[in-house]
């Protein structure tokens, strides 16, 4: 875990904590349907943490999951997340396939756009 402050212009970091990826048995998002960047990891106790962004804590819970499913295979769960931002092969969790989420986006509105030109007889 890593303090965040800031002095005049300058931000300074300080890591507080630091934990091994084995000792991890849960990641509760809290809330799987509001845009909140709290969450909770449960070790040996509950740590409370706030990410940067929504979208930051989705990062972090998918990167989790990845490191372990890459290294250790362990059963931990994640909770109260939304799992269509929460897996990998979902088109709308990478920012590696932003092409992708505009061109469906696109497509969805060129069908509305020639849904609304259309004559209904």
């Amino acid at each position: 875990m890593v303090k965040h402050w800031r002095v005049d212009r300058e931000e300074k970091y300080e890591i507080v904590e630091k934990w091994f990826l084995k000792d991890l048995e849960m990641i509760d998002g809290k809330e799987a349907d509001t845009d909140n960047p709290y969450f909770d990891m449960h070790f040996h106790k509950v740590y409370n943490i706030e990410a940067y962004s929504c979208a930051s804590k989705y990062t972090c819970a998918r990167t989790l999951n990845k490191l372990n499913a890459t290294y250790l295979k362990k059963d931990f769960k994640i909770v109260n997340f939304d799992d269509t931002y929460l897996n990998d092969d979902s088109i709308w969790s990478s920012s590696n396939r932003d092409f992708l989420v505009v061109m469906r986006v696109c497509f969805y509105a060129s069908n509305l756009l020639c849904l609304s030109l259309c004559r209904l007889s």
